[in-house]
Formats: structure tokens, sequence, C-alpha cells
């Protein structure tokens, strides 16, 4: 999903002035983050992201800081245009943000004019540089010790300690807003003013605001966190514009809010009342509720740190859910707060390998990237990036093996304070808690490579893993390579294809990518405009007018037919499906067809020749791909509409549909939408719509919920054998697998007639747990491919790189292993016959007995009382399989030899006389095989006293010359004999030494000649 790659940039975070250096206390992004602030004890620095550069600078006085206090952290307005900053003083520091177009910050160095033009913007680096600067506007003082500040669009809201209070203010010369939101307000923490929370002797610690979602997040002193929202006197529900992903969850929360509101008569007597719920929930031991109850006024002398405690919290509205960091450093997963007020079961997150004697220390900091598909958490000493899913991605606390410390750069590896993701999260941002070897070096740019799927899922185009980096994009050809190419982690299968430097300068970043079903072509689309590469040429095409380019924005998703390319663009605010060629240049002229479509496209869809275009309108539209002698058109088959089923249009990330088998041969085209199981991702739920018909003839659907917390889906509408129409979905821990996900059980639909939520949670036919994070699935080829990220260090280097590993796991076996644990032995047989001319298929069966083996040694203890006849059923399936590949003799062997000699009896009652199958692989010539069930026979005690068997086997490998199984041969005669007698023996025998009484000592087995 989201890897880091090379090395992080360190940002000097002095500024160019005649000033001491300070340590950087706190750093904050712009509201749009194209501008982040960082301030130190006694100054305000302005940067621009890309290119990371300082802007302006602020520097307070001597006077300043003693009347006021040093700067303690920051916080942006709404708007980008101010800028709060908190003192210890316990006062409020405002400065405004003005731009200043006719003045230019950073003078270009006079150059030779041959020596400027060797210098080309990087990509996002052709825009110029805004100059901006910084004014002190005011000081605001704060009665009663300032915890935490968050402004707002009208006002500033603020808590404070003494009195326990939640106030806000309006910004100097406001002209009060709306609704009187300019007004000055305060709102004592008690059970009156806050009926909703838990203990109300506690005071506001952290303040949080959430623009998309017209939330907020508290942290009280006692350590538990609320979602809490301020209402009107109407109650009037968020705006239109400030709707999000989570509408749903915000209905629900008003919902249960004015529930437990109700009984309150006093929440009716004031014009403004806070609303608000509890997200994480901490029980301090009973000896601190008593002290605190028998004598309030003496609880400082009995300090207690709950580890649970909330110090951080992190919205996710696109997937429903939050994230809550601890003071004992844990970081927990929950989705959003129910109707009910039944609070969901945390998820606790692991980090693998905790190479860190020390711990993590507390979560200082958390943010989630704009798609919501990751988390990047900060700590006292160390970070980790999570995704959605809960499988750590990757992570630094200190470093594993050993480095110069007093030349290493790196301090974000020691501990993190601050961090957030730059525009299109192909970077973090972190500031480090301390830098010993630099006195400005606490800032550090991480460079990520993701998976494209996170901006545009294709869930039929499966065989390609596709990342996107910041100027580049990088392409999984191993499932061009042979079969030994694939399985090998140090094959070089990855093509690193740099994008266009002048288009990526001006249009950076990359918001969609699409790679055709062949891997040849590959479409990029930035802020503005697209381009186009084939890997068979190796030539990019660009549009040659820049206006035209320009002019529109893919918005809703990119796809390849065959050449053509499909876009959904926004051209001058209407909204318009356009079809490119590639073999044709790019422009307007050049455009094969244009489908006008009323509202923004949110997702593209290609099964077959069938586009599915799914519109903000809660509309999902079937077109047929036709194309004519001259040209491709789209022709519209039907149209129909999702409303009372998909509540939040937005939502849905990916799309697809399966059609039933007598429709595909016999029905027409034009039809499919009223007969087709449509596929869709909504937030982090995998659901299927199922079409039926009302009386009066009317599509209906029924939404069936398979899984949650799905970071995206696989669908193979023709997949091998049994994986036709096979669904598959990633949660984070593994793959869940839904064979034929037509055939998925449905119940009757409801009496009402409405389509509602039938079924929910499915659950899966396989689940292939995984170690890395897969990419990809060859379905001719039988493996997942995915990657994982190794962090390296060098004593002689002063910085870390980071780089992803190509990894890749059977899933044959776990195919197979459920078509056995069914008793569906012609179905295995047909699903592994198509994998036989593999080179690593007998491994794969290796594995499959293995498990069983492993597994049926489980079963005596559980089902033996019960009923013995069932005891050995699914080993002897797996055996009755195996005897139908030529590999079964190797399999059994090779699987015996990797369990414990106990288990042999058992494996062979069933197998077959050892015995027999030696005399098998000797007459048959499989040599090699026979010399491993010598081992067994011998284990087994079978073996005559004389060796004959093994003696046979030698006289066979030197007819055959195959001299490295004699040495084998010769070296288990010695080992099961220490007087040497059975060797000796052996050696006359096959007539390798003259006679008996010839001396073995000196006979030795080299390059096949016996001495």
């Amino acid at each position: 999903m989201y890897f880091p790659t090379s090395a992080a940039r360190q940002l000097s975070s002095a500024p160019a002035l005649p000033l001491p250096s300070e340590r950087v206390l706190a750093l904050a992004p712009s509201p749009r983050k194209t501008l982040f602030a960082t301030v130190t004890k006694s100054g305000l620095s302005l940067w621009r992201v890309r290119p990371s550069a300082v802007l302006a600078h602020l520097s307070r006085t001597a006077t300043s800081l003693q009347e006021h206090g040093e700067n303690l952290a920051l916080q942006w307005s709404p708007d980008g245009q101010r800028i709060v900053v908190q003192t210890t003083g316990s006062h409020l520091v405002l400065v405004t943000v003005e731009y200043n177009a006719e003045e230019i910050p950073y003078q270009t160095p006079p150059l030779p004019t041959n020596a400027a033009r060797n210098f080309l913007p990087g990509a996002g680096e052709a825009l110029p540089l805004q100059s901006l600067s910084l004014h002190l506007e005011g000081v605001i003082r704060v009665e009663g010790t300032l915890l935490s500040v968050s402004p707002r669009k009208d006002y500033i809201l603020f808590s404070t300690c003494s009195p326990p209070a939640v106030q806000r203010v309006p910004w100097p010369n406001a002209d009060g807003g709306e609704n009187g939101r300019g007004d000055y307000d305060t709102w004592e923490i008690n059970e009156e003013e806050f009926p909703w929370l838990v203990d109300p002797d506690v005071t506001v610690c952290q303040i949080s605001y959430h623009r998309q979602t017209g939330f907020e997040t508290w942290i009280t002193s006692d350590g538990r966190a609320y979602l809490v929202q301020l209402y009107q006197e109407q109650n009037i529900p968020p705006s239109a514009s400030e709707a999000s992903a989570g509408d749903e969850e915000h209905a629900q929360l008003r919902h249960l809010s004015h529930n437990r509101l109700s009984s309150d008569s006093t929440s009716s007597l004031r014009p403004l009342q806070w609303h608000g719920t509890c997200i994480h929930h901490v029980d301090p031991p009973r000896w601190v509720q008593k002290r605190k109850h028998v004598d309030p006024g003496d609880v400082a002398k009995y300090t207690y740190t709950e580890p649970r405690r909330a110090m951080a919290i992190a919205l996710n509205p696109k997937f429903s859910m939050l994230a809550t960091g601890t003071y004992s450093g844990t970081v927990e997963f929950s989705s959003f707060p129910s109707v009910d007020g039944v609070a969901p079961t945390p998820q606790v997150l692991q980090i693998p390998n905790m190479y860190a004697t020390d711990g993590t220390g507390s979560v200082c900091t958390m943010e989630w990237s704009s798609d919501g598909y990751v988390l990047a958490v900060g700590w006292e000493k160390g970070w980790a990036v999570w995704s959605v899913g809960g499988r750590c991605l990757a992570w630094g606390f200190g470093v594993e093996y050993e480095v110069d410390e007093e030349r290493f750069q790196d301090a974000f590896m020691y501990g993190v304070r601050g961090l957030f993701w730059a525009p299109g999260n192909f970077e973090l941002v972190m500031l480090a808690q301390s830098s010993p070897n630099q006195a400005d070096g606490q800032l550090f740019v991480l460079p990520f490579a993701k998976s494209a799927t996170t901006g545009q899922q294709s869930p039929d185009n499966t065989q390609y893993a596709f990342l996107q980096m910041d100027d580049r994009v990088l392409v999984y050809r191993g499932a061009d390579q042979p079969d030994m190419s694939v399985i090998n982690p140090e094959a070089d299968v990855w093509q690193h294809v740099k994008v266009p430097e002048s288009y990526m300068s001006a249009n950076w970043p990359i918001r969609y990518s699409s790679l055709s079903a062949d891997g040849r072509l590959i479409a990029i689309a930035g802020r503005r405009g697209l381009v186009h590469y084939s890997s068979t040429s190796g030539r990019w095409k660009m549009f040659a007018d820049e206006l035209q380019e320009q002019a529109f924005t893919v918005k809703g998703g990119l796809l390849w037919f065959h050449h053509v390319l499909i876009a959904a663009v926004e051209v001058a605010g209407a909204y318009q499906i356009r079809l490119y060629s590639r073999d044709l240049e790019l422009s307007n002229q050049n455009v094969l067809h244009r489908e006008m479509v009323p509202s923004p496209v949110v997702i593209l869809s290609l099964v077959d020749n069938s586009l599915l275009v799914y519109t903000a309108d809660n509309t999902l539209y079937h077109y047929l791909i036709i194309p004519t002698a001259d040209t491709i058109k789209l022709h519209l088959c039907g149209s129909i509409t999702f409303g009372g089923v998909i509540a939040v249009p937005s939502a849905v990330r990916a799309l697809s549909w399966m059609i039933p088998s007598a429709q595909k041969q016999l029905g027409d085209p034009a039809d499919d939408l009223a007969v087709a199981t449509v596929l869709m991702i909504v937030g982090g739920k995998l659901v299927l719509l199922r079409p039926r018909k009302s009386e009066e003839g009317e599509v209906k659907y029924d939404m069936q919920i398979l899984a949650d917390r799905i970071e995206f889906c696989w669908i193979h509408l023709r997949g091998i054998g049994t994986l036709e129409n096979s669904l598959w979905g990633y949660d984070g821990q593994g793959i869940r697998v839904w064979l034929n996900a037509l055939a998925i059980e449905s119940t009757p639909p409801p009496e009402n007639g409405e389509g509602s939520v039938i079924l929910d949670n499915v659950k899966e036919s396989v689940n292939i747990p995984l170690d890395f994070y897969p990419l990809s699935v060859l379905m001719d080829k039988g493996i997942i491919i995915g990657v994982e990220v190794e962090a390296a260090t060098r004593t002689n280097l002063t910085f870390t790189m980071f780089r992803h590993v190509t990894s890749s796991h059977l899933f044959l076996h776990h195919i197979l292993l459920v078509h056995l644990e069914n008793t569906q032995a012609k179905e295995a047989v047909t699903f592994a016959s198509h994998y036989q001319h593999l080179v690593y298929f007998a491994h794969a069966l290796e594995i499959l007995l293995h498990a069983v083996v492993e597994e049926d040694n489980e079963i005596p203890e559980a089902t033996e009382k019960v009923d013995g006849s069932k005891e050995y059923g699914l080993l002897s399936a797996a055996i009755e399989f195996l005897d139908h590949f030529d590999d079964a003799l190797d399999v059994v062997v090779s699987c015996a030899r990797k369990i414990e000699m106990t288990r042999w009896p058992r494996l062979f009652d069933i197998v077959g006389n050892p015995k027999i199958l030696f005399e098998s692989c000797l007459t048959s010539g499989r040599l090699k095989t026979a010399g491993s069930y010598l081992l067994v026979l011998h284990g087994l005690e079978q073996l005559d006293g004389m060796n004959g068997d093994a003696i046979r086997l030698l006289r066979s490998a030197i007819a055959a010359q195959d001299w490295q199984l004699c040495r084998e041969i010769l070296r288990f005669l010695h080992s099961i004999d220490d007087t040497g007698a059975a060797l000796q023996a052996a050696l006359v025998e096959t007539q390798i030494v003259p006679s008996a009484d010839s001396h073995i000592g000196p006979v030795v087995l080299g390059n096949g000649n016996a001495h």
C-alpha cells in the first residue's frame, strides 16, 4: 500500500538569519497543505512544501518573550490566513499570513546563459515561489492556565484549567459572524453543561477540529476521548459543504447525543449546546477512584498515570473509523460509535519484530493520509506507518544495526514529535524529537511509493503490481518471466518508468494512474491534463498545446480498453467521459468520443466491453463500447439509481459486476444491468448488490455485506477452474477468498419489498494469511506477489536506506485444502491439473500434504471418542488426491522427511507400505526418490539385515552413473553401521572393491571414480 523508499531528505530548520539556532518545538501544515509552519521558543518559520523552502520568518523580541511567555505550539485558522501561537505564559499570539504578489522571495543567482538551461525543475517545482510575510496581529491573554487552542472560521476556541472550562472569543476586527458565532462564550466543565461526560470533574487537555466531518475530538484529563459537536438552538446539522463520507455515522452520532440529552431539562435553556459521546473509555483503579471520592483535594499526592490514557486521536471518515494513541504507546483502531451506544471492541495494533529494548514511549502525534488508507504514528522513541486494516507497513525505533552515532543524522529514527502527509501522500514530513548531532537537523521528508489502488481500484486487473512514486511509476514484470524468476526474491522484475519532467513539474502530484490489461500501456493524470506511455515504443505522449492540457482535470479515473484510453474529466464545470487513442497525438481534435454525464464521476470500471460509470448522484450507468469502421464510441444501455441502498456515493472505492452464465451465453448485453450482481467497496465494507424485480417490474437491490475493513479487492471473472467468479479481498492480515461469489447464499427479501442489508460478514471460503503486503495475483502461476520494507543502516553511512523487497506466496494448497475438506476430490484434481506444468507444482503438493498431516495430528483428541472411522478422513482424501499425479511418490517422501518420525506409521498406514513404494521407485527409475525411501525404511526398521535394498539401489545408481547418489548411499550405509561391515559388504557386492579382504579405508567416491 505505502512503502518508504530511498532515504529521507533533511531540511535545515534554522533560517538564514543572524539568529541563534533553537530547537523546533512543533510543526503544523496549512489547511491545503501547500505550506507548513514550524515554531521555536522565540521564532515562527513559514515553509513551502514543494519545493521545500522557508518563505518567511518571524522572531519575537525578548520583551515579548518575558511578558507573554515562550512559544509552545501553533495552529492554523481554517482559511489559512492566520496562525495562532500558544505560549507558556497562557497567551495566544495571533500572526497573519499575507501574500505579496509583487515581491520575489528568492533571486536566481547570476549564471551564464548556457548554464541556466541545465537547471530543470523537479516534480511540483515549476510554479514560482510566492512571497509571503508574517505580521503580528495581537496577543490575547487567557485567564486560568491555557491548555489547548483550536481556531475556527469565526472564533478561537480554547480550554482552560482553572477554572475547568471551554471558551471562545471572536477574531480581532470580526463582524460577529453568522448566528452569533462571533460572541464571547464560556462553558464550565460540570455535569449540567456537559451531561455526556463520564466524569465531569476533568479538564479538556486537547481539542482537535476535523474540517472534513465538522466534528471535533476532545481528550480530557482523565485519559478519555470524546467525539464532540456544538449545536445551535435549532439543532442545525452540518451544511452540505461540510459533509463527507461519514455522513451516515454523523447522523447516528447526532441521534445518540440527542437521546442522551433528552432527559436533561437544562439543555434547552441555552441557545448553544455541546453534544458528544465517549469514543475511548478508561477505567482507573479502584483505589484512585476511592481516594478521589474520599478526599478530592488530596488527589495530587496519589498521582497515577493510566497506561491507556489517550494522547492523540485521528479520525478516518472515509473508512468510518478512528485511531487512538495511548500513553503506554499502543495504538487502537475502532469504528465510529453506533446509534445504540454500544462501544465497538478496539483493535490493538502490534509492531512486528520490535528490536528496540526500551519500548516505544508515548504516542506523540498521528495523522491519516488524505485517502484514508494509512496512518502515520510518531512516538517518543520512533515512528510507524499502518494500513487501515492493521498491517504495519514500515517502522523505526532506533536502528537495528550499529551506526556511527556521532555522524548519524536521521534523528527521526529515535522519536517523532510531529508529522503530516504532504499533498498526494507521496511524502511524510516529520519533526524529530531532537537532533543530537546537528543544531538544525530536526525536519525530515521521507518519500513513499504507494500502490496505484489507493487512487483507483481495478478489481479485474490483478496480474501486474503497479506502484506510484513522486515522479515515476513502477510496474511488476514478473508475470512475463519464467516460473523460477517469479519465486526468486533477488530477481529484478520491476520496471521503472519516469514521468516526463515537463509534465510532473507543473502538474504534481499524480492523482490517477492506470495500467492496461497486458501491462504495456500506462496512463498518468496529475493536477491537470494527462499523459500516456507505451512500453513497446518507450515513448510518452503529451498534449502539444499546453492550454488544452490545463483546461481539464481527470476526476473519476482512467481505464484502458485495448489501445483506447477512457478518462472521466471535468471541463469548465461540466463532466465528460473522453476516449483517446494511443495511436493518435493528444489533442482535443483527436478525441474519439465525448459522452456527457450530469454529475461528477466517482469511479469507472471495465468488464469485457461494458463500461460501468458510477456518479455522485448515486446512479450507475452501463455503456457498451462499440468499435466502428472509423472510430469507437459509447452506447448507453441503461442506468439505475442506488437511492436508499448506498447512503454516501463518495464512499464507493471499487466497482465491478458479475453476470450469470445464462445471460453471458444467451442474453442481450444491453440487459446485463437488470440481472448483474454488482460488487462494491463502500468505505471499508465489501458488499454485493443483488438485483430483484418487484411485482411492478422494477429492479431493486438487496445489499449483502461480505466483510469490513477491506483495503482492496480483486475479482476473477474468468478464473482457472474453481476460481471463476472468485472474489479476493485483503483485510490487512490476509487474503479472504469467496469462491464463486455468484453462488453466495442469500436470504429471502424482506416483506416490505424494499432493498435492505440482508447478510453481514459472510464467511469466506479460503483465508490466506500473509507475512507481506500483496499487490497482485498471478492466476496462471498460482502465486500471490507482494512487497515488504527493509531498512538498512551502515557504519559508514549517516542515513537510513529504505527499499521494498518482492515476496511471493503459493495459494494452490489453500484452494486444494478447501476442496478436500468439502470432499470435492474431482474438483480438486481438475483445479490442480491446470498447474501441474509448473516447476514448483510438486512443492505446492508437498505444502498441502504437510498441512493435512499437521491438522490430522490434532484430530484424535477431538474426534476419536466420537467416531474413530473419521480419524483419517482428510488425510486419506489427500493421499487419494495425490495419486492422480506423477509426483505423488516424491511428495510423500519429501513430506515425511520434514515431519517427526513418530508420525510416519500413521502416514504410511494410509499411503501404503514404504517397501512397496521403494520398489516402485526403483522399477520406474526414480533413484533419488528411492534413496529417500531408504531413510524411511530405516526409520521404520523395515530394512533387511543384509541391506539388500541399499545394495540394489547402489547398483542401479552405478549403472545410471549418478555418482552423487552413490556417495549418499555409501554415507547412509556407514551411518547405520559404525563397524563399517555394511559399507564393506556393499562395496564388495557392487564390485567397487575386488574382495571382502580389501581394506576399505582409502575408498573414496569423489568425482565418480572408485580408488
